[in-house]
């Protein structure tokens, strides 16, 4: 996997060998996303903690780790883009303190955990970031736009290379997706070999077939049992947006509190949390730091 491991000051003079790492938190993108989503809200983390460091990835089929020669390779689902994370971090000798995984990462983090035994090595903390441990009923925003389904669908659709990226966003907006979501989604776009960053052509920077395919584990894969039978040293809480594009409410928030875990309203914010109400977020998650 393509990574970036950001360091507080601290944690850059304050651990000069092996043996002493500094407590490490490592944050997760959703579908359709790379770890630049989480840059900044990383940066507001190493500052305001500085003797922290925290690793970024992008996931399998994701950024530059879709184009990695060595790129992980199908099946594609939650459980083998946590296993991946697991393996990397393994390679890094880390062992984090903190998981923090947002939408689809909300449950490769929760994977993670999965595959662990009865007991963690050490102590962690699981921030799941306005995702469901269960099946996903997934609407867009409440008249059902956004859906990330139909959106990879829809860009799966689209001939590549394109001439521009404004071509990109208009075919986007034409199927009824948000500009808030155009805009993001050429953010994808890159250059094909020997064209120009400005004026193109441009091609994904992600493999939108395995992203499908993440997307249908994602949809379906159920962590209901990691809640009721937590492996001993996990804590596990959710951090709920105030405008959801989940159905929270009713029957799995309930679930979720039943099994001794717990939900945060994080108020101002749709489903890009860590974008719509950053300092909101980071009040709610700095108890874990």
């Amino acid at each position: 996997l393509a990574y970036e491991l950001l360091q507080g000051p601290l944690a850059r003079w304050s651990h000069t060998d092996a043996t002493h790492v500094p407590p490490t938190a490592v944050l997760v993108h959703g579908i359709l996303g790379n770890r630049k989503n989480m840059s900044s809200f990383a940066k507001m983390l190493v500052e305001g903690f500085p003797s922290w460091q925290v690793l970024l990835v992008d996931l399998r089929c994701h950024g530059e780790s879709a184009a990695l020669p060595g790129r992980p390779e199908a099946p594609h689902s939650v459980a083998s883009a946590a296993t991946d994370i697991l393996a990397l971090l393994r390679q890094l000798k880390l062992f984090p303190r903190v998981l923090i995984g947002h939408s689809f990462g909300g449950k490769v983090v929760m994977s993670m955990v999965a595959q662990f035994p009865a007991r963690l090595p050490r102590p962690v903390q699981v921030w799941v970031l306005d995702s469901l441990p269960g099946q996903v009923r997934a609407g867009g925003g409440p008249d059902g736009a956004d859906h990330p389904g139909e959106l990879i669908a829809l860009l799966r659709g689209l001939a590549m290379p394109v001439a521009s990226r404004n071509a990109v966003m208009d075919a986007v907006l034409e199927a009824g997706f948000s500009p808030a979501i155009a805009r993001w989604v050429v953010t994808n776009l890159r250059p094909v070999p020997g064209g120009s960053p400005s004026a193109g052509p441009f091609s994904w920077t992600f493999d939108l077939d395995g992203i499908a395919d993440l997307y249908s584990s994602y949809e379906t894969t159920a962590l209901w049992p990691l809640l009721q039978q937590p492996p001993a040293g996990l804590s596990l809480d959710f951090v709920k947006a105030e405008r959801s594009t989940f159905r929270w409410g009713g029957a799995d928030e309930a679930a979720i509190r039943g099994a001794g875990h717990g939900v945060h309203l994080l108020p101002n914010s749709g489903h890009w949390v860590h974008t719509d109400n950053p300092l909101g977020l980071y009040d709610i998650l700095a108890p874990s730091f």
